[in-house]
Parts: C-alpha cells; sequence; structure tokens
C-alpha cells in the first residue's frame, strides 16, 4: 500500500510539471507575437489639385450717406422763417431756416455808416497831405480807423449771415426738430441733410482677406427690403489700419442710388468677387485645427507628414489653400484621428455612405 501511494504521487507531480512547462512554452510565443510592429494605419487620401476659381468673399454692410450733416445754428437766436418741407429736395445754398435778425441788421448799418465817414474822411486826407496840411502820422491814424470800420462791417455782416442756415450741399432734408418762434441754440439739431444720390457702404473683413480686397473689386449687394434685386458697386477704398482687437479691417464701396430705393443705416448682404485665377484645392475635411493653426497630414513615401498650411479662401465643402502645400501632392482627409507624424499608411477607399 505504501509504495502504491509514493508511486501515485511521483506520476502526480510529473504531470504537473508537463503541465506548467507548456503553458510556459505557449506564454513565450504569445509575447513574441504581441511584441510585433503595429500594421499602416488606413487613410483615405486626395490630391492636391489646382483649378481656376475666383476669390469669393460673404459680408455684411451698413449704408451711409454720401455726404450727411446735422444743421445746427451758431448762436442763440429765435426761429422767425422755415423754408423747407420734410424730406424734400433741396439745391446747395438754399435758404432753410431764417432767426432773428433786428439787432444785428441795427449793427451792420451803424458800421456801414461809420465806414462810409471813415472812407470820406480818408480821401480828404489824402488830398491834404499831398498838400503837406496834414501830417503822414495824422494821414495813418485816419486810415487805421477806417480799417477798424472796415473789419466792423465784415463782423456784423458774418453774424448776419449766421442767423441765416443754408444747405450745404445738394440733398434731402429730413424730419424738422423746431417750430417756428422756437428759442435754439448751439448744438440744437433744427433738421438733417443726406445726400443720398450716391451711397457709401462700409463692411469689415477679416486680416487675412486683405490682399484679396482692392480698389475697383465688384461687389454685389442685396437687402431684406428688396427681395431678389441685385445692387452693384465698386470697392472705393480700404482702410489704412487693421483693428488690433477684431484683426479685421474696414472698406469702402460705392453705391448707385438715383431711384432713392436704399436709406442710410440700412444693413445689406455683400458678395465680392475677384477675377479667376488658378488656385491650389484641397477638401475641407482634410484640415486638422490645432492650438489656432491649419494642419494636414501630407502622405510620402508610405508615411505621413504633417504640414501646416495657411487659406485664402473657403468654397463650399472645399478651401482655397494660401501656402504650405504644391500641387500633385497627397494628403489625407479620412484617417486623421489616427495619425501621428512619420506614421506609415496604407492608401483606401472611402467608405460608401
Amino acid at each position: 500500500m505504501f509504495v502504491r501511494g509514493r508511486l501515485a504521487s511521483l506520476l502526480l507531480l510529473l504531470a504537473l510539471a508537463a503541465c506548467g512547462g507548456g503553458q510556459d512554452a505557449a506564454g513565450g510565443q504569445g509575447n513574441k507575437s504581441g511584441a510585433g510592429p503595429k500594421g499602416p494605419v488606413a487613410v483615405v487620401t486626395a490630391t492636391v489639385a489646382a483649378r481656376e476659381t475666383s476669390d469669393s468673399v460673404e459680408a455684411l454692410g451698413t449704408t451711409r450717406a454720401a455726404e450727411a450733416v446735422d444743421l445746427t445754428p451758431k448762436t442763440a437766436n429765435l426761429v422767425t422763417a422755415i423754408h423747407f418741407r420734410e424730406g424734400a429736395r433741396v439745391a446747395r445754398g438754399t435758404v432753410l431756416v431764417e432767426m432773428d435778425s433786428a439787432q444785428v441788421r441795427a449793427d451792420l448799418a451803424a458800421a456801414e455808416a461809420a465806414q462810409t465817414e471813415s472812407r470820406s474822411q480818408y480821401r480828404r486826407s489824402r488830398e491834404l497831405a499831398t498838400a503837406r496840411v496834414l501830417s503822414a502820422a495824422q494821414l495813418e491814424q485816419i486810415e487805421a480807423t477806417l480799417k477798424a470800420n472796415e473789419a466792423r462791417v465784415a463782423s456784423a455782416r458774418a453774424r448776419l449771415e449766421d442767423t441765416i442756415i443754408r444747405a450745404p450741399f445738394a440733398g434731402r432734408t429730413g424730419l424738422r426738430r423746431v417750430s417756428l418762434g422756437a428759442l435754439v441754440t448751439p448744438g440744437m439739431v433744427i433738421t438733417t441733410l443726406d445726400d443720398t444720390s450716391s451711397l457709401r457702404l462700409d463692411f469689415t473683413l477679416p486680416e487675412a482677406l486683405l490682399g484679396a480686397v482692392h480698389a475697383g473689386l465688384a461687389v454685389e449687394a442685396g437687402s431684406i427690403a428688396w427681395p431678389g434685386r441685385i445692387f452693384r458697386a465698386k470697392v472705393e477704398s480700404v482702410d489704412s489700419r487693421v483693428d488690433p482687437v477684431t484683426r479685421s479691417f474696414t472698406a469702402r464701396a460705392r453705391l448707385g442710388n438715383a431711384d432713392d430705393a436704399l436709406k442710410p443705416g440700412m444693413l445689406l448682404t455683400l458678395h465680392l468677387s475677384g477675377p479667376s485665377a488658378a488656385a491650389l484645392i484641397i477638401p475641407e475635411q482634410a484640415l486638422v485645427p490645432e492650438q489656432g493653426e491649419l494642419y494636414v497630414y501630407v502622405v510620402k513615401d508610405g508615411k505621413v507628414e504633417k504640414r501646416r498650411i495657411t487659406l485664402r479662401g473657403r468654397l463650399p465643402g472645399e478651401v482655397v489653400i494660401g501656402s504650405g502645400l504644391v500641387a500633385g501632392e497627397k494628403i489625407v482627409t479620412e484617417g486623421t484621428l489616427r495619425l501621428r507624424p512619420g506614421a506609415p499608411v496604407r492608401e483606401t477607399r472611402p467608405v460608401a455612405r
């Protein structure tokens, strides 16, 4: 019995040893297979294409009158006459409002009388000075008096002119803000005057488009007030400064308004188009934004290179490259999330959707 028990124990130990060796061998084979390199990442690629396109920009703009002014008095006075109708067109120099001028006219009459007397006295004095009856110093004093009286006349005439408000340019008057007999003071708006025969159209664009916008560039504008109607204009000037906060600049276009359809202060939707030129186009989905910059993965010799690019514009589903790529290069459009610079890739066809 004892010998049989020991024999059974020995056979059991041998069986366990054999099983352990098999597991170690299997484990060793598993480690060797797991340590092998991963295969290439499957990606979908596209070729950088050169294509004819035109710079096209969408923006919002505000209309402004070609000339606009608030008409205000220079001095405190009473309104004695109103010669304009609200919303009427007036010519340059038209008298719009008159104010009390009785005191100023009296001052002018007195100044003119003094001027006339001084002029006669000066004329007589020159004759006496020629005959050496009057000294040169006395003649100079009389001449100075004449000049002072002439200055008083000019001053009185200027004050008289200040009692009349005229249209500084041809345009359309606004709403009347005062009534007959009202006391007006400097800075008080009596009415407005706008030249709307043409309008200025001001709009802002990001600084990236600074090189694409220039004088003469065609502009098409639309308004919700006139559905389906296109207003055509041309860029007239570009501001010399870029806003350091918004990184944008202001451009101005000139817009014809012969039928007076548009008013100052309206919001218009703008479309700017430049001449056609060759440009590099890639799918928008290839872009990899990172910390405010844009990158793409370029496939070269079976591996990818991460490259920074700049944009010149956007098209539906595509972008126009400004710099960073050349025509004919292959870029990754699908599978960018699994890539790292230098990773091997395998090109596949896009999955049907």
